[in-house]
């Protein structure tokens, strides 16, 4: 368009042709700016387009962040008491979840019957807590029939803490009081020579206790199916908040030292004598380092993070303390009374299968919360 103008201008007279030189510079420049793009020219005069148009074209799209879900609440069950509602005692969630989450772990659903046995008689039961020879031996065929498998102190405690691998159905049985190894041999023997089941022994370590009944349980503790764990040092001692700090060190660290001496172990469970306790006894025990605490007050099954305790006193069970102020569910176990069991046990069985299929139906939430949350700090949980 422009040279076309140029000859137009070339055919006039020759005076317009002493201006042709003028013309052709005036029309390159024209016609040179009319070519640059206007974005070009502008950027060119303003070099911050430039940068800021460059930076729009190689910023990388962000994801937004993802929102952890919200967790489900604790597993609830209508066969407890009222009084008796489930608690947590893990704080860290993650650690929880990994744990509970873990392939190798024990199952969610994985239940254990806590018992408390007195003496065992031949005719009528004498005392509370105990049993006739043949009430006992028809609880220990219903356990067995219905799947579950008696477990030791040792490996209660892994499970409690870490959701270690323990039969689905567990059971931990725990006779009071000290006891000769014919107490032992007569009524628990079978069953670990037949079955595999330990007994556990709250064995209070009376001044007193003549030699021959620490070498008895000496031996049954080398055998390794009569598990002592400890129940003070005199008989008949019942700890509140009221106790003296002498009296709580007596039967804390008395037993700690009468087992160094005559079992070759310490003792990790403290079987509270009479089933007293308080806060004050409860965090001495913890600072002589027992790791669990076993009680009289009969609530339900435990599993893992879930342990029913009572937070007020209940009118129909007056003799049962609260436990849940204390806030140390493991050191405030409850037990079943050998009357109780066969009662308990479709329930407990009932519990274990609904605790299960709750835990499947949150696996998908847990697991995108432990994704978004914990990986980062507590790593990809285990393998298969």
């Amino acid at each position: 368009m422009c040279f076309m103008k140029f000859r137009e201008w070339i055919t006039r007279p020759a005076f317009f042709q002493n201006m042709i030189p003028l013309v052709v510079l005036f029309l390159t420049v024209s016609c040179g700016a009319s070519s640059i793009n206007p974005v070009t020219a502008t950027a060119v005069n303003n070099p911050t387009i430039i940068d800021s148009t460059a930076q729009a074209t190689i910023q990388p799209t962000q994801t937004p962040p993802r929102t952890p879900p919200a967790l489900p609440e604790i597993y609830q069950t209508g066969a407890l008491n009222p009084f008796d509602t489930p608690r947590t005692y893990i704080q860290d969630t993650c650690q929880y979840l990994r744990n509970k989450l873990n392939p190798g772990g024990a199952p969610p659903g994985t239940v254990v019957m806590i018992i408390m046995i007195q003496a065992v008689f031949k005719g009528p039961v004498e005392e509370s807590g105990g049993v006739n020879v043949g009430d006992l031996g028809i609880m220990m065929e219903e356990l067995h029939k219905q799947g579950f498998v008696a477990i030791n102190t040792k490996q209660f405690l892994a499970f409690m803490e870490r959701n270690i691998n323990i039969p689905p159905r567990s059971v931990l049985i725990i006779q009071d009081n000290r006891h000769q190894a014919d107490n032992f041999n007569k009524h628990f023997r079978d069953y670990w020579e037949d079955w595999g089941w330990p007994i556990v022994n709250g064995f209070t370590s009376q001044p007193d206790t003549p030699d021959t009944l620490w070498q008895e349980n000496a031996a049954l503790e080398v055998e390794g199916w009569v598990d002592h764990q400890a129940q003070g040092v005199m008989i008949g001692t019942y700890m509140t908040d009221d106790t003296s700090k002498a009296i709580i060190t007596r039967e804390l660290q008395g037993s700690i030292d009468a087992f160094a001496e005559h079992f070759g172990k310490s003792p990790i469970a403290f079987i509270w004598p009479g089933g007293g306790f308080g806060l004050r006894p409860v965090q001495a025990a913890r600072q002589l380092d027992y790791q669990l605490g076993f009680t009289s007050n009969s609530r339900g099954p435990v599993m893992f993070n879930w342990v029913p305790l009572a937070g007020e006193v209940d009118p129909d069970r007056p003799a049962y303390i609260p436990e849940a102020e204390i806030g140390d569910p493991l050191m405030t176990l409850p037990r079943f009374w050998p009357y109780q069991v066969l009662e308990w046990i479709d329930k407990v069985r009932v519990m274990g299968n609904e605790a299960a299929a709750y835990a499947e139906a949150n696996k998908a939430t847990e697991l995108e919360y432990y994704d978004i949350v914990c990986q980062s700090t507590h790593g990809p949980l285990p393998s298969p």
